[in-house]
């Protein structure tokens, strides 16, 4: 019989006992050993890096391209909805009539790229680099700008309506006959821009713009937002410049053109 303590008194069965003893405890010190190498490997685990981008792809509907290098491409007419193309270089990049619906191009280079005529609703282009860059006719409605670097950029019969340029950078950027309905404007620097032309009804939020020389001639600004009497003062509007009650017309109006002030 088995002692109390777990030993082997009868010698008949002390063999069978010893045995089975035996694997118990080797059954024990397996369990330990796997358990001490789950513990070991889940740091390790825990440090895998995530799955890299698809830079070698081409382009799909959600794919992702983070960090990639996709200068100089000819990806007009690509279908990019849904992608990730955070911080992705298109610098000189033809994306015209490109479908960026929902698009995160945060942090994207864009300079000197085209992506004229592209659907970009709802994209995000916070913070990019668009210098030179081309969103003549593009529809980006709902879409993000914010702190985008965008001198010189060109936004000509553009349908912008209720995006945000929010401490955007649109020195001397082009909005001639774009549609810009319930735009954000707060804090953007829109020196030397030109918004003759423009298409809006509502308000347009300009809360602390910078409107250096901003080309405003025959817009309607009853409704806008945020303007105060020494913004309006630094423009170059006409006699056909409307604005919000309270605010008048500056005695420098108008503005001699200079040819360097073409966007």
């Amino acid at each position: 019989m088995l002692a109390s303590g777990g030993g082997c008194r009868d010698m008949s069965i002390r063999s069978s006992c010893t045995l089975g003893v035996a694997s118990g405890l080797l059954r024990k010190v397996r369990g330990s050993a796997t358990l001490l190498a789950v513990a070991m490997s889940a740091p390790m685990l825990a440090l895998q890096p995530a799955a890299a981008a698809d830079c070698q792809s081409s382009p799909y509907a959600k794919v992702d391209w983070t960090e990639c290098n996709k200068s100089l491409l000819m990806l007009g007419g690509s279908d990019l909805s849904g992608a990730n193309l955070t911080d992705v270089d298109f610098t000189s990049t033809d994306l015209r009539e490109a479908n960026l619906a929902g698009a995160n191009l945060e942090k994207a280079t864009l300079v000197r790229a085209s992506l004229a005529g592209a659907q970009a609703d709802k994209a995000n282009f916070a913070r990019i680099e668009g210098y030179r860059t081309s969103f003549a006719g593009i529809s980006a409605q709902g879409a993000s700008f914010a702190s985008a670097e965008m001198q010189r950029a060109d936004f000509s019969q553009a349908n912008v309506t209720g995006s945000d340029f929010q401490k955007a950078e649109l020195g001397r950027a082009n909005f001639a006959k774009a549609t810009i309905t319930g735009t954000k404007f707060p804090m953007a620097n829109l020196s030397r821009a030109e918004l003759r032309g423009a298409v809006f009804e509502g308000p347009i939020d300009f809360t602390n713009a910078f409107l250096f020389l901003t080309r405003i001639g025959g817009l309607d600004l009853s409704k806008a937002t945020g303007l105060q009497q020494s913004q309006i003062d630094l423009t170059c509007g006409d006699k056909a410049t409307k604005l919000p009650t309270g605010l008048k017309a500056p005695a420098t109006w108008p503005c001699k053109l200079d040819t360097d002030d073409v966007p």
